[in-house]
């Protein structure tokens, strides 16, 4: 009876929740998969608990993540399945990142270019398959190889880019890269930078 109880008083939260749910109108015949998964994002967005909220100088304003640290704007899509088009272009560098992410490195190699320091992109957003075949290559971090594992990784959320960078270029980003809320987080990978938004 506990149990029933229990389901019956979660069911109850969940009702209370999608009643504070304001959803778009769709036209019927107009709405598909992307109508559907543009609500679920919104209402995802609307709903979850978040670390970080409002404005910030790293990535403009409004931008939210829940506590795990995953954009929750990205959240219902999942780690390495987040479609292009959710994904923001870095200047022209052919990589693809979250956008606060990407407008905050884009500032960074602004800043970096400004002080004559040349920075290469070498990776940023990777596919769910992408990651596996990385594992495959190269190893689990965790078994001393170089990726992470699959459905867990910072570039699975467009939050991390792996730089080609020379002994000036490494000193630049040490001492610089924070202001842009970047850091170099992965012990035996110093080309691998993360947005960590705060």
């Amino acid at each position: 009876m506990d149990g029933i109880l229990a389901i019956s008083q979660r069911i109850a939260q969940i009702e209370a929740t999608l009643s504070l749910i304001s959803v778009p109108r769709v036209r019927p015949g107009a709405g598909s998969g992307t109508a559907f998964s543009e609500v679920l994002a919104s209402a995802v967005a609307d709903t979850a608990p978040t670390v970080a909220a409002g404005a910030s100088n790293l990535g403009g304003s409004g931008f939210r993540v829940n506590g795990d640290g995953v954009p929750v704007d990205l959240a219902a899509h999942g780690n390495g399945r987040i479609p292009r088009e959710a994904l923001e272009p870095v200047g022209a560098t052919g990589h693809r990142l979250w956008a606060p992410a990407a407008r905050s490195f884009e500032r960074l190699l602004s800043a970096a270019a400004a002080e004559g320091v040349a920075i290469g992109v070498t990776d940023s957003y990777r596919s769910y398959d992408v990651q596996v075949d990385v594992v495959r290559r190269k190893g689990l971090y965790s078994q001393g190889g170089l990726g992470a594992k699959p459905g867990t990784s910072q570039h699975g959320w467009g939050m991390a880019v792996d730089l080609d960078l020379d002994a000036s270029a490494q000193a630049w980003m040490r001492t610089n890269a924070a202001r842009f809320g970047f850091v170099e987080d992965t012990p035996r990978e110093p080309w691998h930078w993360a947005f960590q938004p705060s």
